[in-house]
This record gives C-alpha cells, structure tokens and sequence, in this order.
C-alpha cells in the first residue's frame, strides 16, 4: 500500500506547534526545578532524617513509582475537583510532572548520597562544619556529580511523558499535532513531525543539561 505523504497541511499551522514545543519546553522546565528540589529534600530524608519522615517519604516514593503516571495526572486534574480542589490544565500539569519527577529523583540522588565515603563525610565534621554544611558542601555535590546522568535521562522520560497532558487540554506538543490532524486528516504526516520535534527536544535537553550541570549544579 502506498501512502503519499503531503506536509505542506502541517506547516501552514507551523505556529501551533510552535507553541506547544514551547509549552512542552515550559512543562518540563518547571518541572525540573521543583522536582528536583523535592528530590535532594526527600533524598535527604530517606538517607539522612528521623525515621517518621523516612517512612513518609518512602510511602511517598513507592506509591508514584508504582502508579501511571496518567493515573497520577487524571487523579489530580479530574479526582481533586471532587475534594473541592479545581486546577486549570496547566496548574495539573505541573503539579503531576513535579509529584512524578519528585519521586523518581529522590531514589536517583539518594543513591548518590549513600555512595559518599564516610571518610569525606568525617572530613567535614572535623573541619568544624555544621550537620546542615556538610550536607550541603561535601555530600550533595559529589552526590549530583555521580548520578547526574541517571537524573538528566528522568528528566528527559518526564518531558516526554508530558504528551499524555494534552488528554486534559494542556496544549503542549502532542495536542498541537493531534489539532492539526483533526483539521486536515494528515495524522500520518501530523505525528511524524511531532515526533522529530519531540527527538530534537530531548537532544537539545540533555545536551543543555549535561552543560549546566558541571558548571552550575555540583562543579567541575
């Protein structure tokens, strides 16, 4: 069977996917920051903190780790309402991709942080520094430096699960090319394209973080 193929449907609504990679590019960046926060702070809890708070972020961890992520974004987006909690698209967006990335960081950098010699950690208590300082400046940042590949390729699966939130009307990547190819019916035309941008994205991600990375997260 022959398909012929006609992209020039596509680029007459080259805007539209424009803005949804730029919206894919927000969603994951967002996501990023704050995940990754929630990661270190939880890493530290699991790794570091009294039991109680150990056990929570290990429930935590277990319960988004072990649930779809789609389930994590419907439950958010459709069951909150039910609790009186209404979020817009994006504010669930957001909110799921952070809960996800989170959860997935904090085994990634506790697994850093358990690595770290005891000796480097005892050489910072003797220099005088506080519980706080020495996790601060002798821990985490060699911790990042070892896992900072397994964190930059969850980074990258987040944003590409980030498709799944145009199912609730977020307008990112995918359902910009789901758009276009209901007006013109080019869907095999539609979803190639997405799929080169969605390559390109991740490429360009990983190669900017593995640049940021050593230069202004844990040092050369």
């Amino acid at each position: 069977m022959r398909v012929a193929l006609d992209f020039w449907p596509l680029f007459a609504q080259w805007h539209l996917l424009l803005v949804g990679a730029a919206w894919t590019l927000g969603l994951t960046a967002i996501a990023t920051i704050l995940g990754s926060v929630i990661g270190v702070a939880c890493a530290w809890a699991r790794a570091k903190g009294p039991r109680p708070l150990a056990l929570v972020t290990a429930a935590y961890v277990e319960v988004i780790r072990n649930t779809p992520f789609i389930v994590q974004l419907f439950f958010i987006f459709f069951g909150l309402p039910a609790a009186g909690v209404k979020l817009t698209p994006l504010t669930a967006s957001i909110l799921a991709m952070t809960i996800n990335l989170g959860a997935y960081a904090t085994e990634i950098i506790r697994a850093g942080i358990i690595s770290t010699p005891r000796g480097q950690i005892e050489a910072g208590e003797s220099l005088a520094l506080s519980r706080v300082q020495v996790f601060t400046h002798v821990i985490l940042p060699p911790a990042l430096k070892r896992v900072w590949p397994a964190l930059v390729s969850q980074i990258i699966i987040v944003m590409l699960g980030s498709a799944v939130c145009g199912q609730i009307s977020m307008e990112e990547l995918s359902h910009a090319a789901n758009l276009i190819q209901s007006r013109n019916f080019r869907a095999f035309e539609a979803y190639i394209v997405a799929t080169v941008i969605y390559l390109g994205l991740a490429i360009a991600v990983r190669r900017l973080l593995n640049w940021v990375g050593p230069r202004f997260v844990f040092g050369r």
